[in-house]
């Protein structure tokens, strides 16, 4: 009995080795998979990840300043020089009389170095004068052809602006007395009101536009010589800053017409200084203004 058992006992103990090999092996197995599924990479995900490195890099340069999130902290450290932002000169707009007096002067560059025309002007208002021959026949309302050209191209640089235009016809102090024109009035008034229906028709908003006859009434010129009744006989286009300039301008004409009076009539407060009413130098002809 006690061989029976001691064998038994010895054949028990040789065996049990085995389940600590088998937990080993399960635990260098468990190792390996862990090791294996550390290792392993997901080709979905790198290729997502080498997608935004590729474009992160290729993308042109940004701000060095970053956009700020939610509430902005104050910073404790003075920033780099570098990383300032330089402030940029901000655009002053460009103001409509100057750039109606310099597209005048480009298209009829011509006819105002032949005396045809005269482009003048100051910070208010800018004047066109044109001879009533360029336009009209004599003692007649009617456009010749060479008028039609003139404030075809005319309408073309006052078309884009909203500012006030009104055209004021004037005429030499011959009298005139037909079933049409019984006087004077009537001749600068019927032409001051042709160009006005010309520039609606070639593109100028009419709302912005009113005639203006004077007559005989405000000469430029003696009209005791011939050479000052062409000069009197005129047709002026005044483009105004606004309303209330335009109508300060057409009590008086522009013949007669100051900036500082101009701005008392509409309300606005005349300048201090002679000088702050001066002409800008790039809204004058060169052609000195009519007395």
């Amino acid at each position: 009995m006690m061989a029976r058992r001691r064998h038994q006992e010895e054949h028990e103990n040789h065996e049990r080795w085995l389940v600590s090999y088998a937990d080993f092996i399960t635990l260098l197995f468990a190792f390996f998979v862990v090791m294996y599924s550390i290792s392993s990479i997901n080709e979905g995900k790198y290729k997502v990840l080498s997608d935004s490195l590729t474009g992160v890099f290729n993308q042109p340069d940004r701000a060095i300043k970053p956009i700020p999130i939610g509430e902005e902290r104050p910073r404790t450290t003075t920033p780099e020089v570098s990383q300032v932002d330089e402030p940029r000169p901000s655009e002053t707009p460009s103001d409509p009389l100057q750039d109606i007096a310099q597209g005048m002067r480009d298209a009829f560059g011509e006819m105002i170095m032949s005396d045809e025309m005269t482009v003048r002007g100051n910070e208010l208002w800018v004047e066109i004068e044109l001879n009533s021959s360029l336009l009209f026949p004599s003692g007649d309302a009617i456009p010749t052809d060479r008028a039609f050209t003139i404030i075809e191209k005319i309408a073309k640089i006052l078309a884009p602006y909203e500012n006030p235009v009104h055209i004021e016809g004037f005429t030499d102090n011959l009298p005139i007395n037909t079933p049409q024109f019984p006087s004077n009035w009537e001749l600068s008034t019927a032409r001051a009101a042709s160009i006005v229906r010309m520039l609606a028709m070639d593109g100028v908003n009419p709302g912005r536009l009113a005639a203006v006859g004077y007559g005989e009434f405000q000469p430029l010129a003696d009209n005791a010589t011939a050479e000052g009744r062409t000069r009197n006989r005129r047709v002026v286009l005044v483009i105004s800053r606004n309303l209330d300039v335009r109508r300060s301008i057409s009590g008086v004409g522009s013949a007669n017409a100051q900036p500082d009076s101009a701005l008392r009539r509409a309300g606005m407060q005349p300048a201090a200084q002679p000088e702050a009413v001066a002409p800008p130098s790039d809204a004058v002809n060169s052609q000195s203004p009519a007395p």
